[in-house]
């Protein structure tokens, strides 16, 4: 329990002093002009127009006023309140310092204890919800469990320690023991399991299921621990259709695309006899082992061994640095430089080839028209027929 808390009684008692005799009518009993129930020295001492109360232990509802269907059930429950309505407290010091808050459960030593103005609030266990002070909307379930929430509202706390450190931040949900206990001021942040975020500070929008979380972040999924979870079965993807990117994970389980915008790359040139590694390459047939294929289909592939061997970028390593599986995405783009740089060989000899056959052409038609001349010259240089007379 925070060392606050643990002061809450000394302090709360120190801030009345209970009347030297008793100032009512009746101590014990019940005031059915008002329909008002109360057990205890002091108990509804100063109601004055508060109906359906019950309280029952000394003090209990000692301040109350004009507030309506209260209960406590404690030693100086609801001590405090003056107008607020629709609230339950059971355990000492119960909502102590509320008085105009209403609709609030507490039931545990100094739930809610110092909520003054704060409504709709739930805290079950001791300490939980214990400094709120304006805060709305608020379920603790657990000891000190949100127990330093003053401000914040619309967060759930199940388990002992639940959002302990918790400040002012909103719609957090926390389900396991000490779940979010180090969140101080994030909003919209969401843990499941025992110490699930337990190492979140700050931030918002973070989802951590069964792992601790990470000091200040935001936006942030995190499922699972490294190194302990080591399999992973998801229903409905199998079999599934549908289109979209190809998902990546990182040595650290970190899911992603692959982004391909120049705004994510430096350093960019062209691939030129990079590529010609992937030659070197040496694909095979292979099966895997019952463990990871029990139906041992025929696959077809590299090991990742014989291509660190070409290309040490070309391989992924698990956590003690040993070659896991192949960059298949690189190897398919080093493959197309390949092509490319083929294609263009070919297209190059094809142009060379055409400009070849052209210059020929050229030739030819050079020659042809240059015998074609030489003809009609011939044709011309021949005598024309001449025709002799004879005279007699």
């Amino acid at each position: 329990m925070p060392r606050h808390l643990a002061l809450l009684i000394p302090l709360v008692l120190g801030c009345f002093v209970l009347s030297p005799q008793a100032r009512a009518v009746c101590q014990k009993g019940c005031d059915t002009s008002t329909a008002n129930t109360f057990l205890g020295e002091d108990a509804l001492v100063n109601n004055t127009t508060g109906i359906n109360n019950t309280a029952t232990g000394a003090s209990a509802l000692f301040t109350n006023t004009e507030g309506s269907s209260n209960t406590a059930d404690g030693a100086i429950a609801l001590f405090s309140n003056t107008t607020g309505s629709f609230n339950t407290a059971t355990g000492d010091v119960a909502l102590f310092s509320n008085t105009i808050g209403s609709e609030n459960t507490a039931m545990g030593y100094a739930a809610l204890g110092l909520n003054r103005t704060g409504s709709f609030n739930t805290a079950t266990g001791d300490g939980a919800l214990g400094v709120n002070n304006t805060g709305n909307d608020n379920t603790a379930n657990g000891l000190a469990s949100l127990a330093n929430n003053a401000t914040g509202s619309e967060n759930t706390a199940i388990g002992s320690g639940a959002l302990i450190s918790n400040t002012d931040g909103n719609n957090n949900t926390a389900t396991g023991y000490a779940a979010f206990s180090g969140l101080v001021g994030g909003s919209n942040n969401i843990a499941l399991g025992a110490e699930a975020g337990g190492n979140l500070h700050e931030g918002d929008n973070n989802i951590d299921i069964g792992n601790v979380g990470f000091g200040r972040e935001s936006n942030v999924i995190r499922i699972g621990t490294q190194g302990t979870q080591t399999e992973i079965f998801i229903a409905g993807i199998s079999g599934a259709s549908g289109t979209g990117t190809p998902v990546v994970v990182n040595g650290n389980g970190r899911l992603g695309v692959r982004p391909s915008s120049q705004r994510f790359k430096t350093e960019v040139k062209p691939m030129d006899k990079a590529s010609e590694a992937i030659l070197a390459l040496k694909p095979v047939t292979f099966r895997y082992k019952k463990e990871i294929d029990p139906d041992n289909a025929p696959e077809f592939g590299l090991v990742a061994e014989d291509v660190e061997k070409v290309n040490p970028d070309l391989v992924t390593r698990d956590e003690r640095g040993k070659p896991y599986s192949v960059r298949y995405e690189a190897v398919n783009v080093m493959l197309l430089n390949e092509f490319l740089k083929e294609h263009h060989k070919n297209e190059q000899q094809r142009k060379d080839f055409e400009a070849a056959i052209a210059q020929q052409q050229r030739q030819i038609d050079a020659l042809t028209a240059g015998l074609q001349k030489v003809s009609a010259q011939l044709q011309l240089s021949k005598a024309a027929p001449q025709t002799v007379l004879n005279s007699y």
